[in-house]
C-alpha cells in the first residue's frame, strides 16, 4: 500500500503520548487498530487512573488494547505484516496493513561534528549544566537531545532560558518537575508533578481530591461527561504535588495548576479562589475541596 491509502488495519507497537494519539486518530477515521505496550497498563508515565480511564475509553472507542504484550517480531508476508505476540507465555500472530513503533524518541546526534569538538554524549544525550552548556564552555544544547522530557513547549523555553543566560542576564533555571504533558487524544490527557504513586515514594504523607466530568454542569451540556480532575497535596504544608486530567480540552485547563505550583499554591488558596460557573476548568477547584473534604457538588 502506498502512504496516500488509509490502512485497514493497524498495529501500535508502545503507548506513550505518541503511540496513544496515532491509535486514536486512526480508529477515528475508521482503520482497525491494536495497541500493544509491553508494560502492564498505557500511557505508563502518567498516573495510574489516568492510565486505566484511558484503557476503558480506548476499549468502548473499538480499539483493541493489548498490555503486558511483548511484540517479539514482525514480518512482511506480501502486501501484509504478520506481528507476533507473547503475553505470560501465550504467544498469537495477528495480521496487519501497516506497523508504527511508538516505543520512544531518540535524538539524533549523528554527523553533527560531537566527537571532533570533544562533546561529551551518555546514552544518546548530551548532558549539560543548569543553563545548558556543554562539558565545552561555549558550546550549548537545548531540547531532544539532552536529558528530559522531549516535548515542544520545554525545548522553547529552555532556548529562552539558554541564550539569556549566554547575554549575561539572570534567568531562572527550569524546574523540571513542573513540566505540563499533554496528550491529545480524545478525551484529553494532561498532567504535571507527582503522581500518587510517586509522591508516596517521594515520602509525602498525601491528600488526593478527585472531581469527575459526569459532576460537572458544562461537561453535561458540552455531551463531554468523560474523566476527571485530579489533585495531590501535601498533607503537611498543603503544596500542590501534582494534578492529572482526563477531559475535553484539559489539556487547555492544566496551565492553571502549572502557574499554582510554581507559585508554591496550598489547597484552601485554590479551594478560595473563585473559579467561573458553568466551567470545565472549576472542576479544579471541586477537586481541591474534595482532598480537603469541603466538596459540595458531588
Amino acid at each position: 500500500m502506498t502512504l496516500t491509502e488509509q490502512p485497514k488495519r493497524m498495529v501500535v507497537v508502545g503507548s506513550g503520548a505518541i503511540g496513544s494519539e496515532f491509535s486514536y486518530f486512526y480508529n477515528a477515521i475508521g482503520t482497525e487498530v491494536t495497541l500493544v505496550e509491553y508494560l502492564p497498563r498505557i500511557l505508563p508515565a502518567e498516573d495510574e487512573e489516568s492510565s486505566k480511564t484511558m484503557e476503558k475509553i480506548f476499549k468502548k472507542q473499538g480499539i483493541d488494547v493489548r498490555t503486558g504484550t511483548t511484540v517479539e517480531k514482525a514480518e512482511i508476508k506480501g502486501k501484509e505484516v504478520e506481528v507476533h505476540l507473547d503475553k505470560g507465555g501465550k504467544k498469537e500472530v495477528i495480521k496487519a496493513d501497516v506497523v508504527l513503533s511508538a516505543v520512544g524518541v531518540v535524538a539524533n546526534i549523528e554527523d553533527l561534528g560531537l566527537e571532533q569538538l570533544g562533546i561529551k554524549t551518555e546514552q544518546g544525550k548530551v548532558p549539560v549544566d543548569a543553563f545548558y552548556q556543554t562539558n565545552i564552555p561555549g558550546v550549548y544544547a537545548i531540547g531532544d537531545m539532552i536529558p528530559g522530557p522531549a516535548l515542544a513547549h520545554l525545548a522553547s523555553h529552555e532556548a529562552i532560558v539558554c541564550v539569556e543566560k549566554i547575554a549575561g542576564k539572570n534567568p531562572q533555571a527550569i524546574d523540571y518537575n513542573n513540566i505540563p504533558g499533554c496528550t491529545y487524544t480524545y478525551p484529553e490527557v494532561a498532567s504535571v508533578g507527582y503522581t500518587e504513586q510517586s509522591a508516596k515514594e517521594a515520602g509525602y504523607t498525601i491528600k488526593v481530591g478527585k472531581f469527575p466530568f459526569s459532576a460537572s454542569g458544562k461537561a453535561s451540556a458540552a455531551g463531554a461527561k468523560d474523566g476527571f480532575v485530579k489533585l495531590i497535596f501535601d498533607e503537611k504544608y498543603g503544596e500542590l504535588l501534582g494534578a492529572h486530567m482526563v477531559g475535553a480540552n484539559v489539556t487547555e485547563m492544566i496551565a492553571e495548576v502549572v502557574a499554582a505550583r510554581k507559585l508554591e499554591t496550598t489547597g484552601h488558596e485554590i479551594i478560595t479562589t473563585v473559579h467561573p460557573h458553568p466551567t470545565m476548568s472549576e472542576a479544579v477547584m471541586e477537586a481541591a475541596a474534595a482532598a480537603y473534604g469541603e466538596v459540595i457538588h458531588l
